[in-house]
């Protein structure tokens, strides 16, 4: 596991990211939640988790994660009920509602990369990496900008198991995840996406006893401590973090190829075209 593979695993996941997020971000999600007749949860969980279809939301929730039990409950419930190939399929055409928008012309430019990404995504292994092997089972959209979304989203997917693992190893579970994440930094350089804990709580369904709990359980061990009305890493929390990250990257890295630098490098522009869109937080249309 070279430092090289993990940097390229870490590039690809920071470049390709607002590609895949469209698919929370644009003026069509509302139309398509009020259309099929569930909430923005209902839908964020049916269209996450529409490749384990007929599985119970105990395991929908093992592979999200950081989410309360409670509200993938709730919500793969509705979504199950509603349909979820209707969830899907209304997903996608959202997304190619908006893709379209976006990339105009440059949605067929797409095409050539769909077959080398779906490479990458045949010679993963998949033991041990539940939601990425369901979603490697779904079938290909014809539209190559579609199709390209769902190989990174695969790739995606893929990379969150192995993050889970990491958590998983250094006994962190959803909501200590949550709150170890959101936790301020001692070094405020250091790049990363955070939601808040309002935010956070909102759309992961945490109560406030709950969020306080977890706080409790991770000062005692030493990991963050009280600042102002929130939390802060301590030194060793942040020494946490970062093996976390860079382990996440280095099991990433040693599956992925060396083509996938100059691959990320090739559809970067597509992804700037997104950005430059202003749809996604903290962008603005240029």
């Amino acid at each position: 596991m070279s430092s090289d593979t993990a940097a390229v695993a870490r590039r690809a996941y920071e470049s390709l990211e607002p590609f895949h997020v469209v698919a929370y971000f644009n003026p069509g999600v509302g139309r398509a939640q009020d259309a099929l007749g569930l909430d923005g949860h209902a839908f964020y969980v049916g269209g996450r988790g529409a490749p384990l279809a007929g599985a119970p939301a105990s395991l929908v929730a093992a592979t999200f994660y950081n989410f309360s039990p409670t509200l993938i409950a709730s919500a793969w419930t509705a979504a199950s009920a509603r349909g979820l190939d209707a969830v899907d399929a209304s997903r996608y055409e959202m997304l190619d509602e908006q893709f379209r928008a976006i990339l105009g012309d440059d949605c067929e430019r797409l095409a050539p990369l769909v077959p080398e990404f779906q490479t990458i995504v045949d010679a993963l292994p998949f033991s041990g990496r539940p939601l990425a092997a369901a979603w490697a089972s779904t079938g290909v959209p014809d539209e190559p900008h579609l199709a390209l979304w769902r190989t990174w989203t695969i790739v995606r997917e893929w990379r969150g198991d192995n993050h889970i693992a990491e958590l998983v190893s250094h006994g962190l579970d959803g909501i200590d995840a949550g709150v170890f994440h959101e936790s301020d930094l001692p070094d405020p350089t250091t790049r990363r996406r955070v939601l808040g804990k309002k935010l956070f709580q909102l759309t992961r369904g945490w109560s406030d006893d709950e969020w306080s709990e977890s706080v409790e359980r991770l000062t005692a061990r030493g990991l963050i401590e009280l600042a102002g009305d929130g939390s802060r890493l301590t030194d060793t929390g942040f020494a946490v973090y970062q093996e976390i990250e860079d382990r996440t990257d280095a099991v990433s890295g040693a599956a992925l190829p060396d083509s996938l630098a100059d691959l990320v490098d090739r559809t970067r522009p597509f992804v700037k075209k997104v950005i430059d869109a202003g749809l996604l937080p903290g962008t603005k249309k240029s």
